[in-house]
């Protein structure tokens, strides 16, 4: 690969904060600045999706095959968790320990 070659490859690339993300890898610039675009496609149902990352996310990038990438690291949607909230009825009294 020369230097005017722009990189682009089927990768798995691990973000610092212990996350991980796989798609096709390629070179974007956006307002001056230089960033990995991710291209994850869709798989098993869930849509496809962009992600553009900074140098300084990036801990370490792993190129493999195109199943590999589909198969192995597939965000999942954000789950919300939202608690059960205790009500107490008048003249329940609350013991704190």
């Amino acid at each position: 690969m020369d230097a005017t070659e722009k990189f682009e490859s089927w990768a798995i690339i691990e973000i610092f904060g212990h996350s991980q993300i796989a798609g096709k890898v390629s070179e974007a610039s956006i307002g001056g600045c230089s960033f990995i675009r991710v291209d994850v496609p869709e798989c098993d149902g869930k849509p496809a999706f962009t992600k553009f990352y900074g140098q300084g996310a990036i801990y370490s990038m792993t190129p493999c095959a195109e199943l590999a990438a589909i198969k192995s690291f597939r965000h999942a949607p954000i789950n919300v968790y939202i608690p059960a909230q205790l009500s107490l009825s008048p003249g329940d009294e609350r013991e704190d320990d």
